[in-house]
């Protein structure tokens, strides 16, 4: 079979197994043979290694991978589109299809059974609306994942990679930046899918840490810490974390700590560094602790 990534084939397989795409997945096919080139390079895919493939649609990127890895896990939720990938990756004898969920899977038996537990590498064309969900979970669950690389809609790559003071920086930018280091890879604009999507993309390249490039004595608190930041950012940083419903802090305990880190008083959320959210964290929790 001729490969995918042009648009005459995408739409020849559209017809062929009268396929209806689905808004309720947030389907847009990839149809850009140098897109998909671009992103299999970014995820540095080699022979010895087992990729799981989240989303594989009609199977175009899927054809790239299994060119170059040794294994390809492609999970897949939409059960109409499982005869599709069954033809379109007939010739590829390295392909498992799985047809579930990627957020009810279980990943970390997934990778035990598939790859005997050593670290895999993740690819995905990913839904839009779900981006998010999906990204933290592979981060959070310090599931075994070398390098998570994705297509997300440009804002939401610019927010994973984004600095202090931007307003693109966010609590997704720390989140991400706690796991990974992350680089946009690549850019792309809405004619390389079918159908075209009323945003921009970019492919970004998540690299796993083995630590997190940050101490913290308690990553619960520190997470709370950063949401409660951030969900009025315009806020001062002392009045944000006082009025967040769960945390037990007052005006004055925040105050006392941002000053014995050497910051402002009137500091917002949005110009501290994940290193001082970690200090902030730590100095906050050792006075709860004093108080008990």
């Amino acid at each position: 079979m001729e490969k995918l990534g042009i648009p005459s084939q995408t739409i020849a397989v559209l017809q062929k197994h009268h396929v209806t795409i689905q808004k309720k997945f947030g389907q847009n096919f990839l149809i850009d043979s140098r897109v998909l080139e671009k992103i299999t390079e970014a995820a540095q895919i080699e022979k010895q290694d087992c990729v799981v493939e989240i989303g594989p649609g009609l199977g175009a990127m899927t054809q790239y991978l299994a060119e170059r890895a040794g294994r390809v896990i492609a999970v897949e939720i939409d059960r109409a589109l499982m005869p599709v990938l069954e033809d379109t990756l007939s010739e590829y004898e390295n392909v498992e299809l799985i047809n579930d969920d990627i957020l009810k899977v279980d990943l970390r038996r997934l990778v035990e059974e598939k790859n005997g537990g050593r670290p895999v590498k993740v690819v995905a064309n990913l839904p839009y609306y779900i981006t998010t969900p999906i990204v933290m979970r592979l981060l959070e669950e310090r599931l075994p994942f070398s390098s998570i690389t994705v297509m997300v809609q440009k804002e939401v790559a610019q927010r994973m990679q984004a600095g202090p003071g931007g307003k693109d920086y966010g609590a997704l930018s720390l989140a991400v930046q706690y796991y990974a280091r992350a680089e946009v890879v690549a850019k792309v604009p809405p004619n390389c899918f079918l159908p075209r999507p009323g945003v921009e993309s970019s492919v970004i390249r998540l690299t796993l840490y083995e630590e997190p490039p940050v101490s913290v004595q308690d990553e619960e608190l520190l997470f709370s810490l950063i949401r409660a930041s951030f969900n009025q950012r315009r806020k001062m940083l002392i009045n944000s974390l006082h009025n967040a419903p769960g945390l037990p802090f007052d005006k004055e305990a925040v105050r006392s700590a941002l000053l014995s880190m050497g910051v402002s008083e009137n500091v917002r959320g949005e110009a501290l560094t994940l290193a001082q959210f970690a200090q902030l964290s730590d100095l906050l929790g050792a006075a709860i602790q004093a108080e008990e």
